[in-house]
């Protein structure tokens, strides 16, 4: 006596085909930045050229603390 009749991919396990697809892609479509996902932590020299880039400082300015960030990370 055959169990499935020659139906094994439909029912209970076209479901779980159906949930390990939408998983897969879940996980692979979703952006990186998830809120509350651990990140790495910008460097000094990162958010000085995030500060440049935005306005808030000028480009002496920039090219002043670059210089005390390199000198600082050279000891």
């Amino acid at each position: 006596m055959e169990m499935y009749n020659g139906y094994h991919f439909w029912g209970m396990h076209f479901i779980w085909w159906f949930f390990w697809a939408v998983m897969l892609f879940w996980i692979f479509a979703t952006p990186y930045n998830i809120p509350g996902q651990r990140r790495k932590k910008d460097s000094p020299l990162d958010i000085l050229k995030k500060r440049l880039a935005s306005g808030q400082i000028t480009n002496e300015e920039y090219q002043q603390k670059k210089t005390m960030l390199e000198s600082d990370s050279a000891k």
